[in-house]
């Protein structure tokens, strides 16, 4: 009996792969990458630059893995090469095809779900490497390399900061720019002026037809005595529109939406690489979802079909919409479909049965989010109602769902406050209301990035790749240069310090348009327009004299914790001192790691209302959200919304 070799990634696909393939075929995995770029040459980069080549090494802890893979290989008529269809996987299978000596006797197999005929339609249509998606990683490799390694040695002699990146730098510039425009921001006041008709608010938008800006508390006290309790409706408007169902999900769109979940994008991407994986059902493993790293809103046509058949057959023929197709097209490499369920028939309700709480979350979200991208548009009837009040015209708008589309299954795309039942009036009708509300406010800055918003504009701007967004969120987290608070990034005083001098010296690398640049030219290189080793070459002469001049004139400007005049109540020995971790501010003792305390700091706001003993203070939840919480707790349960004096700007 012929025996056939498969290998891929992960162990968990290959026992799932396994389940699907006859007993000829022997399924082992990698475990990732098997060779990686040596510390040699130059600087240590792992790069001949006589040629502008990678060198590689094995490293030690790979070695009984590849010892495994070779005693297979030697036995197998055929050896199927079953890596991620990507620009990793496609250079992990040229690592193995090089390191098990194949010779000739090997093939590649790519796809796009862990499903029986998806996986056996792949090892019937196998197929060569592609060596210019291999010379992609390559040279993102080895770029990654050069800018990782050479500033990091930088930044950890001058500023005593541990790491900068090609994308993680940039994606540090926005947030530390974000930051610096909110510290500028001068607010500006202005006031709003509402009255209230039953259950319906008036909002004061014009004087004598003209849009009316009110920016103190005199003017709206003027304003306020001019009014009299007479509104009467000087026009009606209706309109009907329509509203898009959303695109499928790609990997950043999913990111995005999964916020909504309160998850993290390491919990989404954990998630969603348990669902292609597979589980278990029945004693059989099955992929629920399709491969969860892509950049297309594309799906096959077999399942566009599977789909519509089920849409007509459950909500009706009007409920059919069209199949999405890719508008913005920067960077997008297209290599996958859309995220996608594999089989339409495991509804949400019959995962329920074999996923956990957290998968089921995000299964009915990819499920319900696929199935309404191909339905029908729903149907609002907008109607605006103007009144003058002597002069004031006052603006009241509603909408109501003439036909529901797609929002009969996705109906998180709109916003509960926006559909609104306007009351009956008719033209010139008088109604009357002495119910006025004057509330002062002031313009606020441009938010703080929250996760979804720093991947989206990344996204916008062609900077990164579906499978990098969420190790470098988590990357300027661990290297303390950003924390989270209010689930949005806010820059730390390492962060800014970072970010300026990298700005200093190099502001024509580390910035959004070279990053898409670069990243548009690793494209070229998969398409084979552009050479590798040209590529890589191009780069280094611009980098390398900015490196060689940052080393000579970069002052040097570490920041020192700040010694406080308290002895550490644990040891009795040292300071305490004022540091920055990942997660903020924070006072523990100078002598760490020999004595690891850490002072919890409580801050009181004001007496607890309910139980009247004891104080609120502030307090942290899930993603370091702050709220008010009394120190009587868990006697007292009271809790109160908590905004700092910056959010109140």
């Amino acid at each position: 009996m012929s025996s056939k070799l498969v290998i891929m990634e992960s162990p968990t696909k290959s026992k799932t792969v396994a389940s699907y393939l006859g007993s000829d075929y022997v399924v082992l995995s990698s475990d990732g990458h098997i060779r990686d770029l040596a510390a040699k040459g130059p600087f240590g980069l792992g790069i001949n630059f006589d040629d502008y080549t990678p060198i590689y090494r094995t490293p030690r802890a790979k070695m009984p893995k590849i010892k495994e893979l070779k005693a297979a290989a030697k036995k197998a008529d055929h050896i199927y090469l079953a890596t991620d269809h990507d620009r990793e996987g496609e250079a992990i299978a040229f690592h193995l095809d090089s390191v098990l000596e194949t010779k000739g006797k090997s093939s590649r197999v790519t796809f796009n779900e862990i499903t029986k005929d998806a996986i056996l339609t792949a090892m019937e249509n196998d197929h060569n490497l592609d060596m210019n998606l291999v010379h992609s990683q390559q040279a993102r490799q080895m770029l990654d390399r050069m800018i990782g390694f050479r500033l990091s040695n930088l930044l950890q002699k001058k500023i005593g900061s541990r790491s900068a990146g090609r994308v993680q730098s940039v994606a540090l510039k926005l947030i530390a720019m974000r930051e610096r425009e909110i510290a500028n921001f001068v607010p500006e006041e202005f006031w709003t002026i509402t009255s209230a008709y039953q259950d319906f608010i008036l909002t004061l938008e014009k004087y004598q037809n003209e849009a009316i800006k009110i920016t103190n508390e005199k003017e709206a006290l003027a304003i306020k005595a001019a009014l009299s309790t007479s509104y009467k409706v000087t026009s009606i408007t209706k309109q009907s529109r329509k509203r898009n169902s959303l695109n499928p999900l790609t990997t950043s769109t999913m990111l995005q939406a999964a916020t909504q979940l309160n998850f993290t994008t390491l919990k989404t991407t954990f998630i969603a690489q348990q669902l292609y994986e597979g589980i278990e059902i029945k004693g059989k493993l099955q992929g629920f979802i399709s491969y969860p790293r892509t950049d297309s809103i594309r799906l096959n046509s077999s399942f566009i079909e599977t789909a519509k058949e089920l849409i007509v057959q459950t909500y009706g023929q009007e409920y059919l919409g069209a199949e999405k197709s890719q508008t913005n097209k920067k960077n997008v490499q297209d290599a996958h479909e859309a995220i996608r369920p594999t089989d339409l028939a495991i509804t949400p309700k019959i995962a329920s049965q074999f996923l956990n709480k957290d998968q089921m979350k995000l299964y009915q979200l990819i499920y319900n989010r696929t199935l309404s991208s191909l339905m029908a548009p729903a149907k609002l009837l907008t109607t605006t109602i103007w009144f003058d009040n002597n002069n004031y015209q006052f603006k009241l708008s509603g909408q109501e769902i003439e036909f529901k589309g797609f929002l009969i299954i996705d109906d998180s795309s709109i916003e509960k406050e926006e559909v609104l039942n306007l009351p009956n009036l008719k033209q010139d009708e008088v109604i009357s209301t002495d119910k006025v509300n004057l509330q002062q406010n002031f313009t606020k800055p441009k938010p703080r990035y929250s996760e979804a918003r720093l991947i989206k504009t990344l996204e916008d701007l062609g900077i990164g790749r579906p499978s990098t967004y969420s190790p470098i969120l988590n990357t300027i987290k661990v290297r303390g240069y950003v924390i989270l608070e209010n689930k949005a990034f806010k820059a730390t005083e390492k962060g800014l310090l970072t970010n300026d001098k990298l700005q200093e010296f190099f502001y024509d690398i580390i910035n959004e348009n070279y990053t898409s640049q670069v990243e548009a030219e690793l494209d070229s290189i998969a398409q084979g327009q552009l050479v590798m080793n040209q590529v890589v070459e191009d780069f280094w002469l611009k980098f390398e004299p900015r490196v060689e001049n940052a080393f000579e004139n970069m002052k040097e400007e570490k920041i020192k914790p700040k010694l406080l005049d308290e002895i550490c109540p644990l040891c009795h020995e040292h300071q305490l001192v004022e540091r920055v971790g990942r997660y903020g501010k924070f006072i523990g003792c100078s002598g760490f790691p020999k004595c690891r305390y850490i002072k919890k700091e409580v801050k009181i706001i004001k007496p607890c209302p309910t139980c009247k003993t004891g104080n609120l203070v502030v307090k942290s939840g899930k993603g370091n959200r702050k709220f008010l919480g009394c120190t009587n707790y868990p006697d007292c349960k009271h809790i109160e919304k908590y905004e700092d004096d910056e959010n109140k700007k």
